[in-house]
């Protein structure tokens, strides 16, 4: 297996790591959310639902590159 490859999988080991920390990540500010939506505090929710979707957006992104990491 050539250099590039190794470092192509390493690359996209990390990244995955990173992706299932940003899915977590999310999971808890959607918890929060919830809780803040619950206790009267709707403009603070409504900044962190603007925050999760900026975490789903980017998510998407980083799943394409793993895989296009993974192609090489």
């Amino acid at each position: 297996m050539s250099d590039i490859s190794e470092a192509n999988i390493a690359t996209a080991d990390a990244l995955t790591l990173l992706l299932h920390n940003q899915h977590a990540i999310c999971a808890a500010i959607e918890e929060v959310t919830k809780w803040l939506s619950e206790n009267g505090v709707g403009c603070v929710a409504t900044n962190a639902i603007a925050a999760m979707e900026t975490l789903d957006r980017n998510a998407q992104d980083i799943s394409d590159a793993i895989m296009r990491l993974r192609q090489l």
